[in-house]
């Protein structure tokens, strides 16, 4: 397969006009100049941004917003493939057919004639498929293709899920919270002792194992932590509204109000 596709040859398809809009803005005669100056590693944060942009309007459950999301997404994608293609590595077409042929290959009891047993056999053999696909890539360890760009919770749990899988696992959480005590307890040490390089890595250590509790758990510890930001800014809120009402702001308290207050809230929250 050429690295470069056609083009969607109806140009009506909006597909076909978001990629002639990137065209036109990367055009170095007639183009947006910021466009014209971006890299793939000039965009690739904004990728990511775009991303959790799209998990935040779920979470919120807003589908209107959630539709322009996924078009700032797409829009990223299309981006970078434009890059590649000026420099004759692929196009969006050649994404949209790598995409689809992976999908394919790795559900051969949907586009085959393979049969699984039940969901664990079916696990089991994405994951030999996906094996085949890292040692094709030269990437033979069992944690080679965790990407290193992932948020650090996020990565923490992927590298320790990919670890379980080959019996590198504690039993049960049980374990998992004695050692997040035994961190703990290490983390203070470190504290006391007024070091702060080995309290950085101490805490590290805490929050690893708080990643691998995570997936003892089956919670997803960055949605987790979302939703708890979520709820401190809206307890915070509370109390600034609360204070408003005297014509004052959080800094014109004191910690023993704010605490009180937090628990107005606290308690405001459980009674609705």
């Amino acid at each position: 397969m050429s690295p470069l596709q056609p083009l969607p040859n109806d140009p009506q398809h909006p597909l076909f006009t978001l990629i002639e809009i990137m065209a036109r803005l990367r055009d170095p005669v007639g183009g947006c100049p910021w466009d014209q100056q971006q890299t793939f590693a000039s965009i690739a944060p904004y990728t990511v941004e775009e991303a959790y942009e799209v998990a935040d309007a779920i979470e919120r459950g807003d589908l209107g917003d959630l539709k322009e999301e996924l078009g700032d997404l797409l829009l990223q994608v299309v981006f970078h493939s434009r890059m590649a293609q000026e420099q004759g590595a692929f196009d969006f077409a050649s994404v949209a057919a790598a995409i689809s042929d992976k999908m394919i290959r790795r559900h051969p009891h949907v586009f085959g004639d393979h049969a699984y047993d039940d969901q664990a056999a079916q696990t089991a053999g994405w994951e030999a498929l996906k094996a085949q696909e890292r040692s094709a890539k030269a990437k033979t360890g069992v944690l080679d293709d965790v990407p290193a760009g992932l948020p650090a919770l996020t990565r923490a749990v992927k590298l320790t899920k990919r670890a379980a899988r080959v019996g590198f696992d504690w039993p049960s959480t049980r374990e998992v919270l004695d050692k997040l005590r035994e961190e703990l307890a290490e983390l203070e040490v470190e504290i006391e002792a007024c070091d702060q390089a080995k309290a950085r890595e101490e805490l590290g250590d805490l929050l690893f194992v708080c990643a691998n509790l995570a997936r003892k758990l089956d919670v997803e510890p960055e949605d987790a932590l979302r939703a708890t930001n979520a709820k401190f800014s809206r307890r915070f809120a509370f109390i600034e509204a609360a204070l408003a009402k005297d014509g004052r702001t959080p800094d014109q308290s004191d910690l023993a109000e704010m605490d009180a207050l937090w628990d107005a809230a606290k308690t405001a929250e459980k009674t609705r």
